[in-house]
């Protein structure tokens, strides 16, 4: 852990003081009540090794929830136990999310559905194809589109009876929108996974799976956020698909 200033030393010592208290701070509220900057507040929280101060307060929230000592933490510097901490971060939260009854409905859909579609873009579409061709290896009609025009014309076609799969990490891509206001219209059963809970596409979303996105990017550049949220969720849902209906 890197050497804590005094200022960082007395924050540490304030919040296991008040842990309950601080919990439920958010990062402004905290600097207030410590009379420190918020910059020492999240500098405080990436030398105890959290990549930020959401996950610090979470591990307050939780602290029953003992972070597994993987060996490779012990080797690797602290910039590189950021990268692994914010994956199990993302993973974790994604997994608190998720309740029973959503994963029931949607296994209810896919299990009496005709048909399902699948509709994806970008990087979100490998993510599709395994999900596609792991519906249909349990026996279930299932296909997968990638192309925005297509899309929008098979979301035309599709009746009640079947179901659609969206996978979308920030359900704003404007032709998986357009196809899934179609879709709404035509009363054909949307299951949606994002990471954004303010997404457009949720208003047209029966249901809903939202996994927690880290708002760190190491490809700054570029569009290419973690996909790990929709990796867990669909497999997660597909799993469990096969553990209630084999």
């Amino acid at each position: 852990m890197a050497k804590l200033s005094a200022a960082e030393k007395y924050l540490v010592n304030l919040i296991q003081a008040q842990r309950s208290k601080v919990q439920k701070m958010s990062i402004t509220q905290l600097s207030e009540y410590a009379n420190v900057s918020t910059a020492t507040v999240v500098r405080t929280a990436k030398k105890l090794g959290y990549s930020g101060f959401t996950e610090f307060r979470h591990a307050l929230a939780h602290p029953d929830q003992k972070s597994p000592e993987y060996a490779i933490l012990r080797q690797v510097d602290s910039k590189i136990k950021q990268v692994i901490l914010q994956n199990q971060v993302e993973m974790e939260r994604t997994i608190e999310n998720l309740n029973e009854a959503t994963i029931d409905e949607a296994i209810m859909q896919i299990q009496k559905a005709a048909a399902v579609y699948v509709f994806a873009r970008g990087l979100s579409e490998m993510i599709a194809e395994e999900v596609t061709l792991k519906l249909q290896l349990v026996g279930k009609y299932a296909e997968m589109f990638r192309d925005p025009n297509i899309i929008m014309t098979i979301a035309r076609r599709i009746r009640p009876g079947s179901v659609v799969l969206i996978i979308t990490l920030n359900g704003e891509t404007p032709e998986l929108v357009a196809a899934a206001k179609i879709l709404d219209q035509n009363d054909v059963p949307i299951v949606t996974f994002t990471t954004n809970g303010e997404a457009p596409i949720i208003q047209y979303t029966d249901t809903l799976f939202l996994g927690f996105q880290s708002k760190t990017t190491y490809f700054s550049e570029y569009e290419v956020h973690s996909r790990l949220p929709l990796q867990i969720m669909t497999r997660i849902l597909l799993d469990a698909y096969v553990v209630r209906t084999t």
